[in-house]
């Protein structure tokens, strides 16, 4: 069986949670600046989603959020708290929506990072590399299945 989607179909954010997984790095508001680039630097990630005790997304903290912050206050802003600095209102999505829906709200807010919440809670993030990665394989398919056709006709 094929992972890519049937004639018609367009692949969706669960497809690519399929393929890459759902686990996501989290951290809490409360916990320092410094930890939170610590563990950026460590996963080699660009974002961390700020989530409860029950994973509900309180915020996400990101590179940028971080360089900005320093930028504006100098580097004694590290020992401050994650919530001072992240991003509290947060864009998310569903694993239905289709790669070109996620592909326009993430182009359209200037953001990279897009968690995934199912009931309210975390479910999974994609990133605007997951996507772009996802819609060249569309694509990719796309020509395959036209060049085929072609040569059957």
């Amino acid at each position: 069986m094929s992972d890519r989607p049937e004639e018609g179909d367009l692949m969706t954010v669960a497809d690519i949670l399929a393929q890459k997984g759902r686990e996501v790095a989290t951290i809490a508001a409360a916990v320092p600046i410094t930890r939170a680039v610590a563990e950026l630097a460590a996963r080699k990630i660009g974002a961390l989603v700020v989530v409860d005790q029950d994973r509900r997304v309180n915020g996400i903290i990101s590179e940028r959020d971080v360089v900005r912050a320093i930028g504006q206050n100098g580097p004694d802003i590290l020992s401050n708290a994650v919530s001072s600095i992240m991003t509290h209102e947060v864009v998310g999505c569903s694993d239905s929506e289709t790669i070109n829906e996620v592909m326009s709200r993430m182009t359209l807010g200037r953001f990279r990072h897009l968690p995934v919440v199912k009931d309210g809670r975390l479910d999974g993030i994609i990133s605007i590399g997951d996507v772009v990665k996802a819609r060249i394989e569309e694509v990719e398919f796309e020509a395959e299945e036209m060049r085929a056709y072609i040569a059957t006709a």
